[in-house]
Order: structure tokens, then C-alpha cells, then sequence
């Protein structure tokens, strides 16, 4: 059965650019000798703790040795405070009658609190959720979008998957999937689509109102000629 599945970070809740601003805070204390905002556009689509072993190599500092609970609590601080979700996401599941899936490079907990934060829990609260807990290689491995699939039931290619890194669409091309590449969130910068283009993207989503055509344009493509997804709900 065709599945649509979503990156919850930058694509379904506007967590990036929080979640980035809170490490760059404590990481400016922690290794002064390292520019951590730069040095983090190289690691995108990596967990918190996979950045903080890259960034303590690449340093003559040390960190301290709860950095990790310490960047966790902060970051689960002000997304508390400030999490809002992506512009237009909430009416675009709502009217989705097609399953729906989540995988993330956060933890469990992390998603579901965003979810709840955010309101989204109404309409994904009971999506199957697959995170970089449950792999060996967290994302971009495509091994987790692999599992996704094995534990849906289904075929890589029966899955349409919305990404907003380079990491991530790489990740889910290279598991067999149709990837979008969603440029809306606020940490996109202009041009972004290229890169995710040549990642492997199939096709790039500047807003999420117009996800429901491009979902219909790849069904239809696969020979599914059902009715498109605006239309399956009043």
C-alpha cells in the first residue's frame, strides 16, 4: 500500500533553526576555538550526540562529560517555548486519506513532545514513528527509511517520502524511495532545491499546500488513477 512519509524536523515542525541557535550557544563556551555555526551546516542530518563527537575531534577543547543531557534539555527548553508547526501542515494531513509515517533522526521522545506541542498529535499522534534509535547507523543511513519499509509491510518504492536535507533525501533515494524535497521551513536557504535535486530529489515543495498535487502526480505516475488526495475528503 502507497505510503506517504514524513521527516518530522523542517518538514512537519519549524525545529531547525532552535534546535541549531541552542547548540551554537553552548558549543561557542565549550570549544571557543571552533566557528560552530559554520562548522554545523556540515553536519546536518546527524543525531546531537554524532555532532558532538564531530565537533570535539575537530577541536583542542574538551567537552564536559554530560554536554549531551545538558544540549538535550536546553534544546526540549525552548522548543517548549518557541515550536511552531510547519505553515499549512496541519490542514495537509488533515485531508490526507493515505497512510502516513514518520521518521526522524531525533528520539522518540523528541517527536512525540514536538507532535504534542505543536497540535500535530491530532492527525499523526498514532503514525508509526521510526527514529535513529532503532538502527545501527542513525540517519542519513538509509537503513532507517530500509526498516520503515520492512515494518510498514510494503516496498521502497510504494513509499513517497518528504525531506528537507541533502543528508535526507540521499538517505531515502538511496533506500529505493521517491523523494520530495521540502525547501519551506525557516533554515532553508535560497537555492536549496538544487542541492536537493541533485541529491536525489524528484521533485522540491517550496510550501505544503501544494503537496496534495504532487502526491497525486506520483500516483499517477505509478498507474494509480484514483481520485487525487483534495478530493477523497470534503
Amino acid at each position: 500500500m502507497e505510503t506517504l512519509i514524513f521527516d518530522c524536523d523542517g518538514v512537519l515542525v519549524d525545529s531547525e533553526v532552535i534546535a541549531e541557535a541552542t547548540l551554537v550557544d553552548m558549543l561557542r563556551d565549550w570549544l571557543p576555538d571552533l566557528a560552530p555555526d559554520t562548522v554545523l551546516r556540515n553536519a546536518l542530518g546527524m543525531t546531537t550526540g554524532n555532532i558532538l563527537r564531530h565537533l570535539e575531534q575537530l577541536s583542542a577543547h574538551a567537552l564536559p562529560d554530560d554536554a549531551l543531557p545538558r544540549i538535550d534539555a536546553a534544546i526540549e527548553d525552548r522548543l517548549g517555548q518557541a515550536l511552531q508547526p510547519i505553515h499549512g501542515v496541519a490542514d495537509v494531513v488533515s485531508r490526507l486519506d493515505l497512510p502516513l509515517a514518520i521518521v526522524s533522526n531525533s528520539t522518540r521522545f523528541r517527536v512525540r513532545n514536538s507532535l504534542r506541542t505543536t497540535g500535530l498529535d491530532a492527525w499523526l499522534g498514532q503514525a508509526p514513528l521510526f527514529t535513529a534509535e532503532q538502527v545501527p547507523l542513525p540517519k542519513p543511513d538509509p537503513a532507517v527509511y530500509l526498516l520503515a519499509a520492512r515494518e510498514l509491510g510494503i516496498a521502497p518504492e510504494d513509499c513517497l517520502v518528504v525531506e528537507d536535507s541533502v543528508s535526507g533525501v540521499t538517505a531515502a533515494s538511496g533506500a529505493g524511495m521517491t523523494v520530495i524535497g521540502f525547501t519551506g521551513a525557516s533554515h532553508i536557504e535560497d537555492g536549496h532545491h538544487e542541492h536537493l535535486e541533485s541529491a536525489g530529489a524528484w521533485r522540491t515543495l517550496p510550501a505544503m499546500a501544494g503537496l496534495p498535487q504532487l502526491l497525486a502526480e506520483w500516483r499517477r505516475q505509478r498507474g494509480d488513477n484514483g481520485p487525487a488526495p483534495e478530493e477523497q475528503r470534503p
